[in-house]
């Protein structure tokens, strides 16, 4: 999935739909979770859109940190050390007075410490697709640093039977499809919309 999309400065007024769902979160961030290629930074960005709350992204706030991409980071300092900025990055932006949409990397999810902040600050929605959606998505971004093997289609694999295990501890699960991204957003909006509803139901009189 492409997006042309910026953040938004100043986020636009929610329709009434929306609006009600941005009161149900209470405060609660919403965080997107999945493997890379789901799509979570521009389902992320309309969402945050649809809700009028300030998008964010962790790997642009990682690489604007540390003034190096991603890739770079990897070959310079190592999947441990981005991996603890990562968690770093998150606790920040999720410790702020606001809810916002936030879009994860791949392996942010398998941190424990992150899932269990995320639980208390947010509601995880996680983009699951399918491998081989994930494989035609990569391959438009060939400098993914774990991909970076003889076998990329074999590491996803790896991958997906490692981490998805984890994403299926997510609030929300919404299936991440070759379709328009406002397809897909829609299926999120209403998925997201379904579990507020059902948090309020299970709330005692």
């Amino acid at each position: 999935m492409q997006d042309d999309m910026s953040g938004f400065a100043t986020p636009p007024v929610p329709a009434e739909r929306e609006k009600k769902m941005a009161e149900a979160l209470a405060g609660r961030s919403v965080v997107l979770v999945g493997m890379m290629g789901a799509g979570k930074s521009a389902v992320g960005r309309r969402l945050a859109g649809r809700l009028g709350l300030e998008f964010r992204d962790a790997d642009t706030e990682i690489e604007e940190a540390a003034q190096k991409t991603i890739s770079e980071i990897f070959a310079s300092d190592g999947e441990a050390f981005f991996r603890d900025k990562e968690r770093r990055v998150i606790a920040r932006l999720l410790a702020c007075d606001k809810p916002i949409v936030l879009a994860t990397g791949g392996g942010a999810y398998m941190n424990e410490e992150t899932r269990t902040l995320i639980a208390r600050c947010g509601i995880s929605i996680w983009l699951k697709a399918e491998l081989d959606v994930l494989m035609r998505r990569v391959r438009r971004k060939p400098t993914r640093p774990l991909l970076q093997t003889p076998d990329p289609e074999g590491t996803l694999r790896k991958l997906i039977e490692v981490r998805y295990p984890i994403y299926a501890g997510a609030d929300v699960t919404v299936l991440s499809r070759d379709v328009a991204q406002e397809t897909v957003l829609e299926d999120v909006v209403t998925a997201l919309e379904h579990h507020l509803s059902t948090e309020r139901s299970d709330k005692p009189a």
